[in-house]
């Protein structure tokens, strides 16, 4: 079904070049929907640490406040995951655009209500829906993406618009002490972490409000409700798995490593599920061979992204004995290097491409050095007697930097492969099993931590898993420009 106009790409009017074009505004327009979306998301960190260092709000009687400050972390992911391929299934049928503004209007009223909260449990419970809604951004902005740009612009698009990821993680971290600082001149003290979730909600409501606006020639009154029905459907059945896991293992004694392995298992079964109920249907995202290399290979991308996420400022503290401050700032290289990485991939693949590579040879040379630049990094740790923070900080920007340019490459090579109609289906699916990885490096990498006493292991680990992409990677066939590029007409976005 589709409610809106076909959208292809359209190039600029032949004899003169335009140096803001339509596709541009688009960017521009995802690129702040990311921001709000990933503010919302990385807020819990730093408010749970707030509460942990001072003592408050429903986390002050907790018996390991830090693990559960990162299980509720994961229980986040554990709903973003599960809507992944439900939002690009519904965005493929209903109008990609109507489930962006659906998923950020959801996102926006869930995190303020997060500021409500009155107790752990629903504290928990608001933070999953609000990844159930936000689950359906990803899929929906990159097929947006490449139906509206031209092939040749298409990953430095992708890139382009997921900076707004990293710019999101930055907000959320360093301004959220403010957000915290203005709640305690209007609330309890005690009750100051709420302001942070109010502000970035209404920020995100807003953010949805514009976009709303700018797509209004596509949006259709029946298809937004409908989008809403179903994607709440969905969530509601999602949301109930979820949360029956973590309330039995919970009670039952069960480690948060074992709570995280149950969730990824309720995305394998949400996976074969679709393959038995949708299998004709959904055969060109669930059975071809390459696709499906490529979702195992992103398991490998979003391990590395949310274990150095989350652990990198400890991993630098107990390696340099350094204060939490400066372990904070040379650990941020590992996020500012998504700054540059993003776009600068993005562009690296559009141009070799016009030049006749191919994305997989691109993707492969980024992977490539980013595995070898993590295999330095454990090994500098193992081997250095007191490793010092300017060479970790070089590792980490380094790593990073070809870490998050292989990313928009990857996109738009998964756009390449799939059929157009099934775009938002496919890159759904590469979110879904991709997001079993960032369940579980947190998990994992905390529990190797604390069986081992530092991190080696850990960074071993995940230098081996990032090989272990290369390899899924290499194996999947090469998609060269003269088989591609008739594949932009042929699409249609609702």
């Amino acid at each position: 079904m589709q409610d809106a106009p076909e959208d292809t790409p359209s190039p600029a009017p032949a004899g003169r070049r335009r140096l803001l074009q339509p596709w541009h505004t688009l960017w521009l327009l995802l690129l702040l929907g990311w921001t709000v979306s990933a503010a919302d998301r990385a807020v819990t960190g730093p408010v749970v640490t707030w509460m942990i260092d001072n003592g408050v709000g429903f986390l002050a009687d907790a018996r390991h406040p830090h693990a559960l400050g990162g299980l509720i972390g994961g229980l986040f992911f554990a709903g973003y995951m599960l809507t992944q391929f439900p939002g690009g299934y519904l965005g493929d049928r209903h109008g990609h655009r109507t489930l962006i503004v659906v998923s950020l209007v959801w996102a926006g009223a869930a995190t303020i209500a997060t500021g409500l909260a009155g107790g752990l449990v629903a504290f928990i419970v608001l933070r999953v829906v609000t990844g159930l809604g936000e689950g359906a951004f990803y899929s929906n902005d990159r097929t947006l993406i490449t139906a509206v740009t031209p092939e040749r612009h298409r990953s430095l698009g992708m890139g382009v618009v997921i900076t707004g990821l990293a710019l999101g993680i930055t907000v959320a971290t360093v301004f959220t002490p403010h957000f915290i600082g203005i709640g305690q001149h209007v609330l309890p003290r005690a009750e100051a972490w709420r302001m942070a979730f109010w502000i970035l909600g209404v920020a995100t409501l807003a953010a949805a409000l514009l976009l709303a606006v700018r797509f209004r020639a596509h949006l259709r009154a029946r298809a937004v409700i409908r989008a809403t029905l179903r994607l709440a459907a969905y969530s509601a059945v999602s949301l109930a798995l979820i949360m029956a896991v973590y309330l039995l293992g919970d009670r039952a004694g069960v480690s948060g490593l074992w709570i995280a392995l149950l969730e990824v298992a309720l995305a394998i079964a949400l996976v074969l599920f679709a393959l038995v109920r949708k299998g004709a249907e959904l055969g060109p995202v669930l059975k071809d061979r390459d696709l499906n290399l490529i979702y195992l290979a992103n398991i490998a991308i979003l391990w590395n992204l949310w274990f150095f996420s989350f652990w990198s400022v400890s991993i630098v503290a107990g390696a340099a004995h350094s204060s939490f401050m400066s372990a904070a700032l040379t650990a941020g290289f590992n996020a500012g290097a998504g700054l540059l990485g993003f776009p600068a991939g993005g562009w690296l693949s559009d141009r070799t491409r016009r030049r006749g590579w191919s994305r997989k040879s691109v993707m492969l040379s980024c992977t490539g050095v980013q595995a070898l630049l993590t295999v330095a990094f454990a090994w500098y740790l193992t081997a250095a007697a007191r490793p010092t923070l300017w060479i970790m900080g070089l590792l980490l920007f380094t790593a990073s930097l070809f870490f998050n340019a292989l990313q928009p490459v990857g996109h738009a090579w998964t756009a390449e492969i799939a059929e157009p109609r099934m775009r938002g289906s496919a890159f759904g699916m590469q979110n879904l099993i991709g997001e079993m990885g960032a369940v579980l490096a947190p998990a994992v990498g905390g529990a190797l931590r604390d069986r081992t006493g530092g991190w080696t292991a850990a960074l071993w680990l995940d230098a081996a898993i990032v090989a272990a992409g290369f390899a899924l990677l290499a194996a999947v066939r090469a998609r060269t420009p003269a088989r591609t590029t008739a594949a932009p007409a042929a699409a249609t976005v609702p």
